[in-house]
């Protein structure tokens, strides 16, 4: 699976004119003009792959003769050592386009890493991981991509797409049973509705007025499993807020059905990547 060009070619031009700069590769113009060079992308350290289209619009927006051969696809477990594409192109574009590359092969397969072991966590409880809207500006289709190449359930992208009501909103309307009235009134058949409620005194308000979903933030364990049992099925329960891999897997034992994590995306750490002569 991967995203169309058409949403990740004008994130990796922008990245590529940002590195250029206004007089393009000062170091690359080193290299006779006509050089080729076979270079292989591959894994330092163990993890799951995301962000392999990057790679191959970035060389080619350099060099549009570029071979380039992938020996791995997004999603794929991989090894330290393990070659992920093998590329023969002009030297000078190669170089430049290495970094840029490199930067969003290991952003993504970073995401898609730290996601799947998220998932893994819970496995066999039930319970779905989901990410947040807290991305990095500009890179969210392709870091919602790397969740779901992990594994992971992509949450709203955007503020159009699904009607979220958080507590700011309960506070404007008047109440969580106004809010999510006002919601329902509105809302196309289509159109689903999500209301955060921060304790139990709310929950049952919350489940009158049959809302789509009720997240949970920052319940205690104990709140949650009594959410789950009061909710009896009403509505699906996601539990948000402060979730770690250290305690996700008791988190998911409570029977809530999806986990929001925003650590997927605005914590993960960077596969280590590397570009070098092909062996």
């Amino acid at each position: 699976m991967s995203l169309p060009d058409l949403i990740v070619e004008p994130v990796v031009r922008m990245a590529l004119g940002e590195d250029l700069g206004r007089a393009g590769d000062v170091t690359a113009a080193l290299i006779p003009a006509e050089a080729r060079w076979s270079a292989q992308v591959a894994a330092r350290k163990n993890g799951v792959v995301a962000g392999l289209d990057c790679v191959r619009l970035a060389v080619r927006a350099l060099d549009p003769s570029a071979e380039i051969a992938f020996e791995a696809a997004d999603g794929d477990p991989v090894e330290a050592g393990d070659v992920l594409a093998r590329i023969n192109a002009n030297a000078r574009a190669l170089l430049s386009a290495e970094r840029t590359a490199l930067n969003l092969l290991g952003r993504l397969s970073g995401v898609a890493t730290l996601t799947r072991a998220y998932v893994e966590a819970v496995a066999g409880t039930g319970a779905r991981i989901a990410d947040t809207r807290k991305t990095t500006p500009g890179l969210r289709a392709l870091e919602k991509h790397a969740v779901a190449m992990g594994g992971g359930l992509n949450h709203r992208y955007g503020l159009d797409d699904a009607i979220l009501i958080k507590d700011n909103h309960i506070a404007v309307c008047g109440g969580v049973r106004q809010a999510v009235a006002r919601a329902r009134a509105q809302a196309g058949h289509l159109m689903k509705i999500e209301v955060e409620i921060d304790g139990l005194d709310q929950l049952e308000d919350a489940l009158a007025e049959e809302p789509d979903v009720v997240m949970l933030d920052n319940f205690s364990l104990a709140d949650l499993r009594r959410a789950v049992d009061q909710a009896a099925g009403r509505a699906v329960l996601e539990a948000s807020g402060g979730v770690t891999l250290q305690t996700v897997r008791a988190i998911a034992e409570t029977g809530v059905d999806v986990i929001s994590v925003g650590a997927l995306t605005h914590s993960a750490p960077a596969l280590d990547v590397g570009l070098d002569a092909a062996s």
